[in-house]
């Protein structure tokens, strides 16, 4: 029986994340009583309850997560989160997409190190079938775990203290389900195996806006849409809607092209509360904000208008304008306008995406483009060429040669009429994420081959 089915089962859910919390921390705190003796037990006490303090409002801070808003449903039947070893857990659809826990940890193999942040060590292992995974874990040395034992002087305190955040996002990726949020394959804590608690995520690469910035306009463009159609998820989530406080590219990854969030711990699924509209107030270092505070209390939206403004500053403002194709420019120009001033919702966003992708798939951007210039080639199909004369281009799919996006042989006759040193371009079956063709533009070969899969196009001389 589905969780959505059965209240009792999301009642049983928080009443077990509560006890399990609340049984650790009163473990720890039974035990510095124990400790707490002679002259320095007043300065003990006064310490054990900053810290236990500390740790109630974790556990407070993690209780929205477990509580669907009216209307929502909670997605998949297993527990929420788990103390020990998660063997499984269901997306609505009934697919796996945990399950990898402390049995299949204990093989592992470290084979790099992705990264290190205040709170949180990423590693890359390899489990013993041969799996690449992502490994987070708490990180012993960063700043939240220093700035902890120096206060404390609690290293079983702090450990529990300072892996709320990874905890939280435990949950977080177990609630919000999206093909572009990198999915929990699984979880452990095991103090013996793993130091603790360790979250097991898809392995991705850390997004290099240099590298994108050198990647074709289409790849770009990926990158964007991907991104409008996870904060249209995030303002619309099971959680209601969630605001991404740390909004940074390194919070992301890609795989194959996709753009993916990784670092959840930040995430608020509250909008600010207030009185008065000036207190709804969204400040960035070159323009403020102010949304309307609404009859109960709430800025409503004002989780929703940061993370499109962060989307436009860290990522559309240098992915989106440079290199669009000429005739798409005037649509793109208005998605910077309307992003660039909060003029638009995440919604209407989404659709002024949607359409750029479909014009662009569909080629209705070049129907102005005059067809007798594929006249001035020969075309000979089944057909590779050999010994190519490369000249390179930018963007390029390919570094040391010519490979762009087309999506006909007309696009392609085109280009290769506007480059100087081209002289034929070939066609094959190869096809980016839209369906457009890669075609290869070079100014020179030695030979034909049989290709069933490539058509060549020979540029007639000019007279």
């Amino acid at each position: 029986m589905s969780s959505a089915r059965n209240p009792l089962f999301t009642a049983s859910c928080l009443a077990l994340v509560i006890i399990s919390l609340t049984v650790v921390v009163k473990k720890w705190h039974f035990g510095l009583r124990e400790k707490a003796s002679g002259a320095d037990a007043p300065h003990v006490d006064l310490t054990r309850d900053k810290l236990l303090q500390q740790l109630k409002e974790r556990q407070e801070e993690l209780l929205p997560f477990y509580i669907t808003p009216p209307g929502q449903q909670l997605a998949g039947n297993s527990a929420l989160f788990s103390n020990v070893d998660t063997r499984r857990n269901e997306t609505p659809e009934g697919s796996t997409t945990s399950d990898i826990g402390c049995r299949e940890l204990s093989g592992m193999t470290v084979v790099d190190f992705l990264g290190a942040g205040y709170t949180k060590t990423v590693l890359k292992v390899v489990l013993q079938q041969g799996t690449d995974v992502a490994l987070k874990s708490v990180n012993e040395q960063g700043t939240d775990m220093m700035s902890c034992l120096e206060d404390f002087r609690d290293p079983q305190g702090c450990q529990e203290l300072v892996s709320f955040k990874l905890r939280k996002e435990v949950v977080l990726l177990q609630r919000l389900q999206h093909p572009n949020i990198v999915k929990l394959r699984g979880q452990c804590q095991d103090s013996g195996l793993v130091g603790g608690i360790v979250a097991v995520l898809e392995q991705g690469t850390p997004v290099q806006m240099i590298q994108l910035l050198q990647s074709p306009w289409e790849e770009r463009f990926r990158v964007c849409l991907g991104l409008v159609r996870l904060l249209h998820y995030l303002s619309h989530s099971p959680l209601g809607s969630v605001a991404l406080l740390d909004f940074q590219p390194r919070q992301f990854v890609m795989m194959s092209g996709e753009l993916k969030l990784t670092d959840l711990d930040d995430a608020s699924v509250r909008e600010p509360s207030c009185r008065t509209d000036s207190d709804c107030l969204l400040q960035f270092p070159l323009r403020n904000f102010t949304a309307a505070c609404s009859a109960n209390g709430l800025c409503e939206g004002l989780n929703e208008m940061r993370n499109l403004y962060n989307a436009y500053r860290y990522f559309f403002i240098y992915l989106l304008p440079h290199q669009a194709p000429t005739t798409l420019k005037p649509l793109v120009d208005q998605i910077m306008n309307t992003t660039g001033e909060l003029k638009h919702s995440v919604n209407e966003t989404l659709e002024a995406f949607e359409e750029v992708l479909h014009v662009f798939k569909s080629g209705l951007h070049l129907q102005n483009m005059p067809p007798s210039i594929i006249k001035e080639y020969a075309v000979v199909k089944e057909m590779r060429t050999a010994g190519n004369m490369d000249y390179r281009c930018w963007p390029s799919y390919e570094q040391q040669a010519c490979v762009l996006s087309v999506h006909n042989a007309l696009e392609a006759a085109h280009i290769c009429s506007s480059h100087p040193q081209c002289t034929s371009f070939t066609l094959s079956s190869q096809k980016t994420w839209t369906g457009r063709l890669l075609a290869s533009f070079r100014s020179g070969f030695s030979q034909l081959l049989p290709d069933v899969s490539s058509t060549v196009y020979m540029r007639s001389a000019k007279a």
